[in-house]
Protein backbone atom coordinates (compact mmCIF):
# COMPACT_ATOMS: atom_id res chain seq x y z
CA UNK A 1 0.00 0.00 0.00
CA UNK A 2 2.76 2.17 1.24
CA UNK A 3 4.61 1.52 -2.63
CA UNK A 4 1.31 2.13 -4.10
CA UNK A 5 1.27 5.33 -2.71
CA UNK A 6 4.58 6.54 -3.63
CA UNK A 7 4.04 5.23 -7.24
CA UNK A 8 1.14 7.86 -7.40
CA UNK A 9 2.69 10.53 -5.72
CA UNK A 10 6.08 9.90 -7.96
CA UNK A 11 3.70 10.00 -11.11
CA UNK A 12 1.81 13.00 -10.23
CA UNK A 13 5.32 15.03 -9.39
CA UNK A 14 6.08 14.19 -12.57
CA UNK A 15 3.01 15.20 -14.60
CA UNK A 16 3.47 18.27 -12.26
CA UNK A 17 7.04 19.23 -13.55
CA UNK A 18 5.87 18.12 -17.11
CA UNK A 19 3.47 20.84 -16.71
CA UNK A 20 6.11 23.45 -15.85
CA UNK A 21 8.29 22.56 -18.02
CA UNK A 22 5.70 23.56 -20.92
CA UNK A 23 4.21 26.07 -19.47
CA UNK A 24 7.41 27.60 -19.58
CA UNK A 25 8.58 26.90 -22.79
CA UNK A 26 9.99 29.42 -25.01
CA UNK A 27 7.33 30.38 -28.02
CA UNK A 28 8.23 31.76 -31.65
CA UNK A 29 6.17 34.47 -33.01
CA UNK A 30 6.38 36.10 -36.76
CA UNK A 31 7.42 39.83 -36.30
CA UNK A 32 7.24 42.82 -38.77
CA UNK A 33 11.13 42.71 -40.57
CA UNK A 34 10.73 46.53 -41.33
CA UNK A 35 10.05 47.08 -37.49
CA UNK A 36 12.81 49.10 -35.58
CA UNK A 37 15.70 46.12 -33.74
CA UNK A 38 17.07 47.56 -30.79
CA UNK A 39 18.26 44.35 -28.85
CA UNK A 40 21.91 45.30 -28.66
CA UNK A 41 24.33 48.22 -29.75
CA UNK A 42 25.68 45.98 -32.45
CA UNK A 43 24.67 46.34 -36.50
CA UNK A 44 21.17 45.01 -36.89
CA UNK A 45 18.54 44.62 -39.29
CA UNK A 46 17.02 48.34 -39.41
CA UNK A 47 20.85 49.49 -39.82
CA UNK A 48 21.00 47.60 -42.94
CA UNK A 49 17.12 49.07 -43.87
CA UNK A 50 18.33 52.06 -43.39
CA UNK A 51 21.71 52.29 -44.96
CA UNK A 52 20.02 50.59 -47.69
CA UNK A 53 17.08 52.87 -48.44
CA UNK A 54 19.11 56.36 -48.23
CA UNK A 55 21.54 55.24 -50.62
CA UNK A 56 19.23 53.87 -53.57
CA UNK A 57 17.35 56.50 -52.93
CA UNK A 58 20.52 59.09 -53.15
CA UNK A 59 21.73 57.40 -56.34
CA UNK A 60 18.15 57.34 -58.31
CA UNK A 61 17.69 60.53 -57.74
CA UNK A 62 20.93 62.36 -58.26
CA UNK A 63 20.54 64.27 -61.77
CA UNK A 64 23.49 63.18 -63.62
CA UNK A 65 22.47 59.46 -62.68
CA UNK A 66 18.83 60.56 -63.32
CA UNK A 67 19.81 61.78 -67.05
CA UNK A 68 22.08 59.02 -67.59
CA UNK A 69 19.12 56.30 -66.92
CA UNK A 70 16.72 58.09 -68.42
CA UNK A 71 17.97 57.44 -72.06
CA UNK A 72 19.27 53.66 -70.91
CA UNK A 73 19.52 50.98 -68.56
CA UNK A 74 23.66 50.96 -67.68
CA UNK A 75 25.42 47.88 -66.37
CA UNK A 76 26.85 47.73 -63.34
CA UNK A 77 28.33 45.62 -60.72
CA UNK A 78 28.53 45.62 -57.23
CA UNK A 79 31.86 45.39 -55.26
CA UNK A 80 32.04 43.58 -51.81
CA UNK A 81 31.61 46.17 -48.78
CA UNK A 82 34.65 46.58 -47.21
CA UNK A 83 33.91 46.40 -43.46
CA UNK A 84 36.44 48.40 -41.02
CA UNK A 85 34.33 47.96 -37.77
CA UNK A 86 35.79 45.43 -34.92
CA UNK A 87 32.04 43.31 -35.67
CA UNK A 88 31.72 40.80 -37.33
CA UNK A 89 29.19 42.00 -40.12
CA UNK A 90 27.55 40.64 -42.83
CA UNK A 91 28.76 43.26 -45.41
CA UNK A 92 27.05 40.82 -48.36
CA UNK A 93 23.92 40.96 -47.28
CA UNK A 94 23.83 45.12 -47.72
CA UNK A 95 25.27 44.41 -50.97
CA UNK A 96 22.70 42.53 -51.85
CA UNK A 97 20.09 44.62 -50.57
CA UNK A 98 20.98 47.94 -52.05
CA UNK A 99 21.59 45.75 -56.02
CA UNK A 100 18.30 44.35 -55.33
CA UNK A 101 16.39 47.87 -54.58
CA UNK A 102 18.24 49.49 -57.71
CA UNK A 103 17.52 46.31 -60.13
CA UNK A 104 14.12 46.59 -59.14
CA UNK A 105 13.99 50.25 -60.36
CA UNK A 106 14.57 49.33 -63.77
CA UNK A 107 17.09 51.98 -63.69
CA UNK A 108 20.29 49.70 -64.24
CA UNK A 109 21.10 46.29 -65.28
CA UNK A 110 23.81 44.54 -63.22
CA UNK A 111 26.91 42.04 -63.88
CA UNK A 112 27.65 39.45 -60.88
CA UNK A 113 31.42 39.48 -60.44
CA UNK A 114 31.15 37.03 -57.49
CA UNK A 115 30.03 34.11 -60.15
CA UNK A 116 32.77 35.17 -62.79
CA UNK A 117 34.80 31.47 -61.71
CA UNK A 118 31.13 29.61 -61.94
CA UNK A 119 30.88 31.67 -65.56
CA UNK A 120 33.76 30.76 -66.85
CA UNK A 121 33.61 26.47 -65.81
CA UNK A 122 30.26 26.39 -67.63
CA UNK A 123 31.49 28.28 -70.54
CA UNK A 124 34.01 26.14 -70.59
CA UNK A 125 32.06 23.13 -70.48
CA UNK A 126 29.79 24.31 -73.52
CA UNK A 127 32.05 24.66 -75.88
CA UNK A 128 35.04 22.36 -75.36
CA UNK A 129 33.50 19.37 -73.39
CA UNK A 130 32.41 18.42 -76.94
CA UNK A 131 28.56 17.48 -74.86
CA UNK A 132 26.77 20.96 -75.82
CA UNK A 133 25.18 21.71 -79.06
CA UNK A 134 27.43 24.43 -80.63
CA UNK A 135 23.81 25.69 -81.62
CA UNK A 136 22.92 25.96 -78.47
CA UNK A 137 26.16 26.64 -76.85
CA UNK A 138 26.54 30.04 -75.33
CA UNK A 139 29.16 31.76 -77.30
CA UNK A 140 32.69 33.32 -75.23
CA UNK A 141 33.27 36.87 -75.63
CA UNK A 142 30.21 37.71 -75.99
CA UNK A 143 29.40 39.58 -72.28
CA UNK A 144 28.44 43.07 -71.77
CA UNK A 145 31.17 44.67 -69.67
CA UNK A 146 30.17 46.46 -66.56
CA UNK A 147 29.97 50.31 -67.49
CA UNK A 148 29.96 51.81 -63.82
CA UNK A 149 31.27 50.43 -60.27
CA UNK A 150 29.78 50.59 -56.94
CA UNK A 151 31.65 50.50 -53.92
CA UNK A 152 32.05 51.52 -49.85
CA UNK A 153 33.00 50.69 -46.74
CA UNK A 154 31.60 50.77 -43.57
CA UNK A 155 33.50 52.32 -40.32
CA UNK A 156 32.86 52.39 -36.58
CA UNK A 157 34.06 54.47 -33.25
CA UNK A 158 33.06 53.25 -30.21
CA UNK A 159 33.16 54.77 -26.88
CA UNK A 160 32.20 54.03 -23.16
CA UNK A 161 32.98 54.59 -19.98
CA UNK A 162 30.99 53.14 -16.85
CA UNK A 163 27.65 54.71 -17.07
CA UNK A 164 27.46 55.11 -21.70
CA UNK A 165 28.24 53.52 -23.98
CA UNK A 166 28.02 54.77 -27.64
CA UNK A 167 28.54 53.32 -30.98
CA UNK A 168 28.89 55.72 -34.43
CA UNK A 169 28.66 53.79 -37.74
CA UNK A 170 29.55 55.43 -41.17
CA UNK A 171 28.38 53.59 -44.48
CA UNK A 172 30.23 55.11 -47.60
CA UNK A 173 29.09 54.11 -50.78
CA UNK A 174 30.47 55.46 -54.41
CA UNK A 175 29.25 55.06 -58.23
CA UNK A 176 32.45 54.76 -60.42
CA UNK A 177 32.43 55.26 -64.18
CA UNK A 178 35.38 52.60 -65.05
CA UNK A 179 36.53 53.83 -68.42
CA UNK A 180 37.30 57.03 -67.39
CA UNK A 181 37.76 56.33 -63.25
CA UNK A 182 35.56 59.32 -62.39
CA UNK A 183 33.35 59.45 -59.41
CA UNK A 184 29.79 60.08 -60.66
CA UNK A 185 28.09 59.66 -57.65
CA UNK A 186 29.02 59.65 -53.70
CA UNK A 187 26.67 59.83 -49.94
CA UNK A 188 27.03 58.86 -46.43
CA UNK A 189 24.48 57.22 -44.09
CA UNK A 190 25.40 58.13 -40.23
CA UNK A 191 24.04 56.39 -37.44
CA UNK A 192 24.98 56.50 -33.92
CA UNK A 193 23.59 53.98 -30.78
CA UNK A 194 23.94 55.31 -27.20
CA UNK A 195 22.96 52.46 -24.08
CA UNK A 196 22.92 53.98 -20.52
CA UNK A 197 23.38 51.67 -17.82
CA UNK A 198 20.10 51.52 -15.80
CA UNK A 199 20.31 51.78 -11.79
CA UNK A 200 20.31 48.21 -11.43
CA UNK A 201 23.40 47.87 -13.60
CA UNK A 202 21.35 46.16 -16.33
Amino acid sequence: MLMKKRSILLGLSITASLLLLQACASKVAYEDATEVETTTLEFGSTDLQQIAVKMVDSVLSFPPVVEVTNQRRPVMFVDKIKNKTTEHIDTESITDTISTRILRSGKFRFVDMTKAAEVREQLAFQNESGMVNRNTAAQIGRQIGAEYMMYGNLSSIVKKNNKVKDVYYKFTLKLMHLESGIIEWSDEKEIRKRRKKSLFGL
